[in-house]
C-alpha cells in the first residue's frame, strides 16, 4: 500500500509517500507566506525523486486544521482534487492528532497552537485516548484542567510567543502518524472539511452585527 500524507496547515509543508511500511521520501519545509506559490513544486519534487506517479498512490492523509485558514484550504482543496480526479481514498485527521500521534512520552501529551489573545487550539491525549477533545480554549483554562490531572504532561508546540515551560518542539514523525491513522475509514471526498474550531474575525464580526441588527429590528 502507498500512502501520500500532506500537512499546510502552518507556515511548513509537511508531507510524505510511505510505501509498505517504508518511509521512501518526505517534505519538512517551511514556505511561510508561499504556501501557495511552491506547496505543488515540492511535491510534484517529491514524487519524481521516487519515480513514483499520483495514481499509484492508494489513500490520501490530510490534516484539515486547525491553523492557518489559507494553508488549511491550500492541503485541503489540493487533496480533494487528488481524491476526486485520481478516484483514490482519503482520510483527514486534525493537526493536534498528527502533533499527539509524533511524540512517544508516558506523560499526557497536549499539543498546542496559538490562537492569540490568550486562547490556544489544544487538546489533550495518552498513548491510546483523548482526554480532552481539541478544541479553541484559554490557555488559561488549558493549565487550570492539566493540573486537576495531577499526572505529568507536556506541551507540543513550535509557538516560542506562547512561552510554555515543560514543552518540546513539533518535528511530525510522518511514519508514525500514518501507521496510527491508514486504517480508519476513508470519507468521500466530498465531505471532508476544514477544521478551523473558531469562526474567523470577520465571521464573528458579521455575526456580531447581524445579532445587533435581529435585537434592534
Amino acid at each position: 500500500m502507498n500512502y501520500f500524507y500532506i500537512d499546510t496547515s502552518s507556515n511548513y509543508l509537511y508531507s510524505g509517500i510511505l510505501s509498505n511500511g517504508v518511509l521512501k521520501a518526505f517534505i519538512k519545509k517551511n514556505l511561510g507566506k508561499d504556501m501557495s506559490k511552491y506547496s505543488l513544486y515540492e511535491i510534484q519534487k517529491m514524487f519524481e525523486k521516487i519515480a513514483m506517479k499520483p495514481n499509484e498512490i492508494d489513500k490520501i492523509i490530510v490534516v484539515s486544521g486547525p491553523g492557518s485558514f489559507t494553508g488549511i484550504r491550500i492541503g485541503m482543496t489540493f487533496a480533494k482534487t487528488f481524491a476526486l480526479t485520481l478516484k483514490k481514498e482519503i482520510i483527514s485527521i486534525t493537526s493536534l492528532e498528527a502533533m499527539a500521534y509524533s511524540i512517544n512520552t508516558s506523560k499526557y501529551k497536549v499539543p498546542v497552537i496559538d490562537a492569540r489573545r490568550g486562547y490556544v487550539y489544544s487538546g489533550v491525549y495518552d498513548e491510546s485516548n483523548i482526554l480532552l477533545e481539541n478544541q479553541y480554549i484559554s490557555l488559561q483554562e488549558l493549565k487550570k484542567y492539566l493540573d486537576s490531572l495531577k499526572k505529568e504532561y507536556v506541551f507540543i508546540t513550535n509557538d516560542s510567543k506562547l512561552e510554555l515551560s515543560d514543552s518540546i518542539s513539533y518535528d511530525p514523525d510522518i511514519s508514525k502518524i500514518i501507521n496510527k491513522v491508514k486504517d480508519r475509514a476513508s470519507t468521500n471526498p466530498h465531505f471532508v472539511n476544514p477544521v478551523y474550531l473558531k469562526l474567523t474575525e470577520a465571521e464573528e464580526n458579521l455575526g456580531s452585527i447581524n445579532y445587533d441588527n435581529r435585537i434592534t429590528e
